[in-house]
C-alpha cells in the first residue's frame, strides 16, 4: 500500500515523497482514510509507530479544502508540540497554507487561525486570559490521552472539553486502554472507530518498509531530518509562557501564491 491509495492529496504526497518516506505505516494506513471521512477515531497505538503523521497529513489535507477551519490539537507536553509543529511544517510544503504565532502581548489569537495546539495547562492559561475562543472548534484532536493522566493534566482536559460545541470531530489517541480515562473518552467520542495496533506486528512491518535511499521508514519525522528551508524555524513558530514552549502553534486558512509566500 502507498499513500496514494489512502485519499491524500497530490500537494501532500509530494511533500511525503520529496521527505522520503514510500509506504505508510500501519497506524497511517488505518486512521488516514477514517480522518479524512469525518469519522470520529480511537486509536489504541505505542509510540514510535507514525501514529503523528496518521492525523497531520490528512488535517493538512481538511484545512486546505476548507472542509474545516478550526483544529484544536492537545497535547501531553511541549515536546509533543515541537514535533507536532515540526510535522505540520514539513508536510505543508505544497498546500501553501500560512503559518503565524503569536506572542503573549497580544490579546487574542487571530480569527483566522486554523490549528491551536499546547497542553491541556497551557490551553486553559491562555483561554483563561481571552486569547483563544474554542467554542467553534470542528476538529478535537486528543495526543495522548494516557499520558495526559499520567500528567495529572485530566481535570485541566475536562474543563477545555466544556468549552467546546457538541458537533465537532473527534480523534483520540492513547498508548494503551486505561479505567482513569474511559469517563472522559466516553465524553469525547460518539460511536467512534476504533484502531488498534499491534506493537510487534508494527515493528515487524517497520523492518520492512524502506525509504527511497535504502533506510528505514522514520516513524517520528522532526525537523532535524529536513533542510532549513523546508520548514519552518520553531522560535518563529512558537509562544512562549513562563518558559513553556511552544504554547501553540497558528495555520491561517489562506491559500497563497507561491511568489507570495
Amino acid at each position: 500500500m502507498n499513500f496514494a491509495d489512502l485519499g491524500l492529496s497530490e500537494q501532500t504526497i509530494k511533500a511525503i515523497e520529496e521527505f522520503g518516506i514510500t509506504e505508510p505505516t500501519t497506524v497511517q494506513a488505518d486512521v488516514i482514510p477514517s480522518i479524512l471521512q469525518g469519522k470520529d477515531v480511537f486509536t489504541i497505538a505505542p509510540q514510535g509507530c507514525g501514529k503523528t503523521m496518521s492525523y497531520v497529513l490528512p488535517l493538512l489535507d481538511v484545512i486546505s479544502s476548507k472542509k474545516a477551519r478550526n483544529i484544536l490539537i492537545i497535547t501531553p507536553n511541549s515536546d509533543c508540540s515541537v514535533m507536532i509543529s515540526d510535522q505540520l511544517a514539513i508536510f505543508n510544503k505544497y498546500h501553501e497554507i500560512n503559518e503565524a504565532a503569536k506572542n503573549d502581548t497580544q490579546e487574542e489569537i487571530d480569527n483566522e487561525a486554523n490549528v491551536v495546539l499546547g497542553s491541556p495547562e497551557l490551553l486553559m492559561e491562555i483561554a483563561g486570559q481571552g486569547k483563544v475562543d474554542l467554542s467553534n472548534t470542528d476538529i478535537l484532536v486528543v495526543d495522548d490521552i494516557n499520558l495526559i493522566k499520567k500528567n495529572k493534566q485530566l481535570d485541566n482536559l475536562e474543563k477545555i472539553l466544556a468549552m467546546l460545541p457538541a458537533e465537532k470531530q473527534n480523534i483520540v489517541y492513547t498508548n494503551r486502554r486505561s479505567k482513569e480515562t474511559q469517563g472522559v473518552l466516553e465524553k469525547i467520542l460518539k460511536a467512534p472507530e476504533e484502531i488498534k495496533i499491534d506493537k510487534a506486528k508494527e515493528q515487524e512491518a517497520q523492518l520492512t518498509a524502506k525509504t527511497n535511499n535504502g533506510k528505514k521508514a522514520p516513524a517520528n519525522q522532526t525537523r532535524a531530518n529536513v533542510l532549513d528551508d523546508e520548514a519552518v524555524d520553531l522560535s518563529k513558530k512558537c509562544n512562549s509562557f513562563n518558559g513553556r514552549t511552544p504554547g501553540f502553534i497558528l495555520v491561517k486558512g489562506v491559500i497563497v501564491e507561491s511568489e507570495d509566500k
